[in-house]
């Protein structure tokens, strides 16, 4: 699987001197930005990816980054920056950079941190792929299948989902076997487990 990581930094030797590191992993494909602002034109049209993102510079600062990608789960930022300190670390942090990384920075540790940033991009990825695959079956219920189910998450008997829906018993049964057919599954559990993953129903 080819991985994408995007450089965001207005010192060219700093980009130059990360593509070279870089360069030598076969598996990354290296994109350099020289502003934060440049990133952000083309944020829309970019594939997946890690972000190695400088704080400091002019127009768009890191920072202003972080709030415009809004932890939208696409891109994993590692804020490096070379006047690093406590304060700038929890604001990268908190706006989601995975990490902080000070400048100058060595090499090993820093291709550590990328790697566990994939890691981290590769589960969200797959997170994103079982909602959206739950979503999908859940998307395929009619209504009342959908209210069946809301019965049964919430533990009443047929009898209970009938009288409560103005049905027949019967009427549930048939609304039941649909939706377990729709869904895919053989059992109640693996039926809530989709509705839970698609988040129709609040988990507590």
């Amino acid at each position: 699987m080819t991985r994408t990581i995007y450089i965001v930094d207005d010192d060219d030797a700093v980009r130059a001197s990360l593509h070279s590191l870089l360069s030598v992993r076969p598996d990354l494909v290296v994109r350099g930005y020289r502003s934060g602002d440049a990133f952000l034109q083309e944020v829309g049209e970019l594939d997946p990816g890690v972000l190695l993102l400088d704080f400091h510079m002019p127009g768009a600062t890191g920072l202003d980054v972080l709030v415009a990608l809004d932890n939208s789960g696409r891109f994993v930022p590692i804020v490096l920056t070379g006047q690093g300190n406590v304060t700038l670390a929890v604001q990268a942090m908190k706006a989601g950079a995975l990490d902080f990384i000070e400048k100058p920075y060595e090499a090993e540790v820093l291709m550590q941190v990328i790697d566990t940033a994939f890691s981290r991009l590769e589960e969200d990825s797959e997170a994103a792929s079982r909602v959206g695959a739950a979503e999908a079956k859940i998307a395929r219920l009619s209504p009342r299948e959908t209210d069946v189910l809301k019965g049964l998450i919430e533990g009443r008997s047929n009898k209970i989902i009938a009288y409560e829906l103005d049905i027949s018993p019967r009427t549930v049964e048939i609304y039941r076997a649909n939706l377990m057919e729709k869904l895919e599954v053989r059992s109640l559990s693996e039926a809530l487990r989709i509705a839970f993953a698609a988040g129709l129903f609040p988990k507590n």
